[in-house]
């Protein structure tokens, strides 16, 4: 069969046809992409805060341990002969919850000697200023989570609204290097940077004796990603995938039979804290299981994104 050539009339006809088909292939694909989540707006982030401030009663944990946040964010008291260690504050509003729980565990807020911190965000620092003046304590903090400190969350690259997300700048007595250790009163914490949630994320571990075991302790500094932050091409931090892959290696081999974290969910409070209550003859917190399960939760939700971002390219 012989075929006659097409018209210009047909030609165009047809140009303008499969052009149509290419645009409707390339919307198909754009909208089966994940889309990443955007920054949430003032009102959202209101209302998680809000929930994360209701007090919770303080309680001996494990060892010289003890819990004195509130009930969505965490603050531990690490108590020695010599002093005492607070490790996050919270929120400026909720210090008092810490303040009554120290005294309700028998210890005074004059005695904290040290605050150290897991992240310089607002829910976990924004309680600095007021805890150092209220206590005299010396702020500890890594160089670039002093940073942030000192800024008050000014120098944050979290693309939050930034109302949401100051507080009153804290200043930082002591710059703690990556393997730096703090003792107090025979007891040892040593930090590990581990940037990415912040660019200066600490993780603290130490050992406490439990029912005559030792046993390794971390207190996680957190390695999710804040929603609407993008994680290559962040000209406010450009090393961020860098130091996220290096962060998830330095976690997953750390010794640890006990881990707590800023969040209570991040570390099952309500679930273990129950146990304590009901007087288990085995500590809770043992859960090795649980810390790898955490951060590989952690570092799978990482590479989701950056194989999404990687995607959109």
């Amino acid at each position: 069969m012989i075929r006659r050539p097409l018209t210009k009339t047909a030609q165009g006809s047809l140009g303008v046809f499969l052009a149509g088909v290419v645009l409707a292939t390339i919307a198909a694909a754009a909208e089966a992409r994940p889309a990443l989540p955007s920054a949430p707006d003032r009102g959202w982030i209101k209302r998680l805060f809000d929930s994360w401030r209701a007090p919770t009663p303080p309680r001996q944990l494990v060892g010289n341990i003890h819990y004195v946040g509130a009930v969505g964010v965490s603050s531990f008291l690490i108590t020695t002969p010599a002093g005492h260690i607070l490790l996050d504050t919270g929120f400026e509003d909720t210090v008092p919850i810490i303040q009554r729980s120290v005294e309700q565990l028998g210890f005074r807020v004059a005695d904290i000697k040290f605050i150290l911190s897991s992240h310089a965000h607002i829910d976990h620092v924004g309680g600095h200023a007021l805890m150092k003046k209220l206590s005299g304590a010396q702020v500890l903090a890594s160089a670039a989570d002093a940073r942030t400190l000192e800024s008050g969350g000014a120098d944050d690259f979290i693309p939050w609204p930034q109302d949401t997300i100051l507080y009153a700048p804290a200043k930082v007595d002591r710059i703690i290097a990556d393997g730096e250790r703090v003792t107090l009163g025979g007891v040892t914490l040593t930090a590990h940077l581990t940037p990415g949630h912040t660019r200066g994320a600490t993780t603290w571990t130490m050992d406490v004796e439990d029912a005559g075991v030792k046993r390794h302790v971390a207190f996680f500094s957190s390695a999710s990603i804040n929603a609407g932050t993008r994680l290559l091409d962040n000209p406010r931090y450009p090393g961020f995938v860098r130091d996220f892959e290096g962060t998830f290696a330095r976690l997953r081999a750390l010794p640890c039979d006990i881990f707590f974290a800023p969040h209570g969910g991040q570390f099952a409070m309500t679930e273990k804290f129950s146990r304590l209550g009901r007087g288990e003859t085995t500590s809770p917190f043992v859960d090795p299981a649980g810390w790898k399960k955490l951060i590989a939760g952690a570092e799978k939700a990482f590479r989701d994104q950056l194989a999404v971002e990687r995607a959109a390219k």
